[in-house]
């Protein structure tokens, strides 16, 4: 029997914010069974905490989607944190991820992690097919500052600036419209397209992920983390994003990003949040 915990991620109130779910000592489970209680759990993302490959290290994570491993997640970070520090495991940490070790803080029911992970830039998706895979039309997205984009910092999103709120609102996802599109543009989870309507540092957003079993997520942290890198070197400042996600869904969240530029490269990002325990169970296999 192994020990789980559930959180609600970047949020501070009770179901708000992203379910997690945390074994943090998943040492003695078998790894052909990961994927399967990732997929029982159905959030979008689990995360399995393991002893360190290096001893200087707190812990080594492997985090899974209901349909993949992935290298690099927000939520699963911020919540693994907080919950290595309600078990006792102090106020700074460094975990170890598929994309190298991240260095964690808690202070006052905060958590931050850093990432150094460059920004990597994989394709400029046709506006045509973002706009179908979002119920859209192509003239609802806006592309004054920049047209849609398919970039990371570890994990692969395509970020498309909006309008308005209202078209923000209005957006779908659109599974076969995500299929055609996953085939062109091949990258990192199938086409996860993560939308946003900015004004100054406040940033309303929405992801879609449906070939991923994820229809709608209420915070992604690791996308918000790649549109601060994205912003920062495009308009060549660092930032502070103040960013909303989840309120179409009922489930507000909130995501602190940070940025620091340097020879007009983002050399860090930043990312904030809380969160809340919801669940404490027991996996009986």
């Amino acid at each position: 029997m192994t020990d789980y915990l559930v959180y609600d991620v970047f949020t501070a109130t009770a179901f708000g914010g992203n379910p997690l779910a945390v074994f943090p000592d998943a040492s003695t489970l078998p790894d052909d069974l990961l994927q399967k209680i990732a997929r029982e759990f159905n959030f979008s993302e689990t995360a399995f905490v393991y002893p360190p490959d290096d001893p200087v290290h707190t812990a080594r994570v492997r985090i899974f989607t209901p349909t993949t491993e992935v290298p690099f997640a927000g939520h699963p970070l911020i919540g693994t944190a907080l919950a290595l520090h309600d078990l006792g495991r102090g106020d700074d940490m460094v975990l170890e991820l598929g994309i190298g070790p991240i260095p964690c803080s808690v202070r006052k029911g905060l958590a931050r992690f850093t990432t150094t992970a460059p920004l990597t830039i994989d394709a400029h998706p046709g506006l045509a097919e973002v706009a179908a895979c979002t119920g859209l039309l192509p003239g609802q997205i806006r592309t004054d500052r920049h047209l849609p984009i398919q970039a990371g910092v570890g994990l692969t999103f395509v970020m498309v600036e909006l309008n308005d709120t209202a078209a923000l609102s209005a957006a779908h996802p659109v599974t076969e419209a995500f299929r055609t599109a996953a085939a062109l543009w091949p990258a990192g989870m199938d086409f996860a397209t993560f939308l946003y309507v900015r004004d100054g540092a406040q940033v309303h957003a929405r992801m879609f992920a449906p070939l991923d079993n994820i229809p709608e997520d209420p915070a992604t942290g690791s996308a918000c983390a790649a549109l601060g890198a994205f912003l920062s070197q495009l308009e060549g400042q660092s930032l502070t994003l103040l960013i909303n996600q989840g309120a179409d869904m009922g489930r507000l969240s909130h995501i602190q990003v940070e940025t620091e530029l340097s020879d007009g490269l983002c050399a860090a990002i930043h990312v904030s949040g809380r969160a809340v325990r919801m669940m404490e169970g027991r996996l009986t296999l």
